[in-house]
């Protein structure tokens, strides 16, 4: 059995009930649910508070704990994965963004405190651009949320999507030029 008939074997057994089936899952993908949420971190401030492993844990966490979702196959599970790691980090930004709100130092923290203010006020600017997007074009927002999110290739992003390589670098590219401006502003030019 490969590797991701194997992965599809055990997601299926495990989203019965089957718990050593779950357990044994947990070991199978555990290394690229850590390269998914590394490709995420990479992304965000250098002191994140928030560790690889607790974020791979807490997304299993989600995934599988009081009823175990239902997956396709390997890639539609390393989809899900890569959008429950970015309702995490998101939840996790909001949870930043409250607290500095609620601080009596405010914006009189630290340069410390107010490069995590600000990096916590980007990740939801992209996350809301991110939503506009899903409601103008749902795939687009698929494919910037595996690639930029899950860290997934084009070739893996294709697969989950059940598109082709072509389709998925032409919406990343549109995607990203729409994102860019919804979040920096248009672009003038001058001249």
């Amino acid at each position: 059995m490969n590797p991701a008939e194997d992965v599809s074997a055990l997601l299926v057994r495990a989203s019965a009930g089957d718990r050593q089936c779950e357990a044994r899952l947990f070991e199978v993908v555990y290394g690229e649910l850590r390269r998914i949420a590394a490709a995420q971190l990479r992304k965000e401030r250098p002191d994140h508070t928030l560790q690889g492993s607790a974020l791979v844990n807490e997304a299993y966490l989600r995934l599988f704990g009081r009823r175990p979702a239902t997956f396709v196959n390997r890639a539609h599970f390393f989809s899900i994965a890569a959008s429950t790691m970015r309702r995490i980090l998101i939840d996790h930004a909001r949870a930043r963004h409250a607290e500095k709100r609620q601080s009596p130092l405010g914006h009189a923290a630290s340069d410390g405190q107010l490069l995590v203010d600000h990096d916590a006020d980007r990740l939801l600017a992209v996350d809301a651009a991110l939503r506009r997007l899903a409601e103008w074009d749902a795939r687009q927002a698929k494919v910037v949320e595996l690639r930029f999110f899950g860290g997934l290739t084009v070739e893996e992003t294709a697969d989950a999507l059940g598109i082709s390589s072509k389709t998925v670098k032409r919406d990343w590219s549109l995607a990203r030029a729409w994102l860019h401006t919804q979040i920096e502003g248009p672009v003038h030019v001058v001249g």
